[in-house]
């Protein structure tokens, strides 16, 4: 009797990244003629601009790359260029920003998608509060308090329930996640106009209205999701730099957003390891190395695949 044979698993390949110890010598080559950067966690964190991100912009500028910002953020693009000319960037190094809520303000006002085509015009307004609310004015919609009388859920925030005169009242997160409940039960969709789950904010991580839509979508709630890791927003970037797919990079600290999107849209992408995935890389200080491990691990739990890695945005 022959004895068994026992066959060994397949292994894994690990997929693999450059190392880089900044963008120097990626830029200089010259090989990507459109930069997609993204902006929390990248070139600031919310209230400064990281070491070095001021001139390593305009480095890359030097060398005649279109740069764009790509933001998962709930507000206008041009709030968003407003508020990096406000921590100190030269605006006029970019040739503009596509926001999850710039994208999702013309959807639902131009209404010629089919899906936002059949969305009434009732709804319940999650906001910010301490942030600011996120107006809705040329949208000629109806922000209601009672989940009777909505049509859709949108999702600019965390801080708040919008009311119907534009002003916005705190709520806690829990008590958000109750009307949640309330509103998958009667079987109305949610537009999300930021999917994060989280930021960074002063190198704290603050939760985002991702986490709202990822608790709708588990309660049996159908989601519209306006941004990064969507195509819709890196088609928009890409058509603004005005150069082809494979000319393109992006650049951005989150696998499931920036690196998982950039995978989808078919292009190149530079992973930054001191953003929203620090704890979880074991890192502590700005411009820490992260071990190749680490980050080969994390990527596989992600399924997003990066194909630089470096610290921090510098030169």
């Amino acid at each position: 009797m022959n004895p068994k044979c026992s066959v060994p698993p397949p292994q894994i390949r690990p997929f693999q990244f450059q190392n880089l110890n900044g963008l120097r010598q990626l830029a200089e080559t010259r090989r990507f003629k459109g930069w997609l950067l993204d902006q929390f966690g990248v070139l600031h964190d919310g209230k400064e601009p990281y070491p070095g991100a001021i001139s390593t912009l305009e480095n890359i500028a030097k060398t005649g790359a279109k740069m764009v910002i790509i933001s998962n953020s709930s507000r206008r693009s041009s709030v968003t260029i407003e508020k990096v000319k406000g921590l100190g960037f030269d605006a006029s190094l970019f040739l503009g920003a596509i926001t999850s809520g710039e994208l999702t303000h013309q959807y639902l006002q131009r209404r010629d998608d089919p899906w936002f085509a059949t969305l009434g015009r009732s709804c319940i307004h999650f906001t910010w509060n301490g942030r600011g609310a996120i107006s809705l004015e040329g949208l000629d919609l109806r922000v209601v308090a009672n989940v009777e009388e909505a049509e859709f859920v949108l999702a600019h925030g965390t801080e708040a329930l919008g009311n119907a005169d534009g002003t916005a009242r705190s709520m806690k997160l829990e008590d958000m996640e109750k009307i949640l409940e309330l509103c998958a039960a009667k079987g109305i969709p949610m537009v999300v106009a930021n999917p994060d789950y989280v930021t960074v904010e002063a190198r704290d991580l603050r939760v985002m209205p991702g986490t709202l839509a990822a608790k709708y979508e588990k309660l049996g709630g159908e989601v519209k999701w306006m941004g990064k890791p969507d195509e819709i927003i890196y088609k928009s970037a890409i058509a603004m730099a005005g150069t082809d797919v494979s000319e393109c990079i992006a650049v951005g600290d989150s696998f499931h957003h920036d690196i998982k999107g950039a995978n989808a849209a078919g292009i190149k992408s530079v992973f930054i390891t001191g953003g929203i995935h620090a704890a979880e890389l074991g890192l502590h200080g700005f411009g820490e190395v992260a071990d190749s491990s680490s980050v080969q691990s994390l990527a596989t739990k992600y399924e997003a695949y990066p194909s630089y890695v470096l610290p921090a945005f510098t030169w």
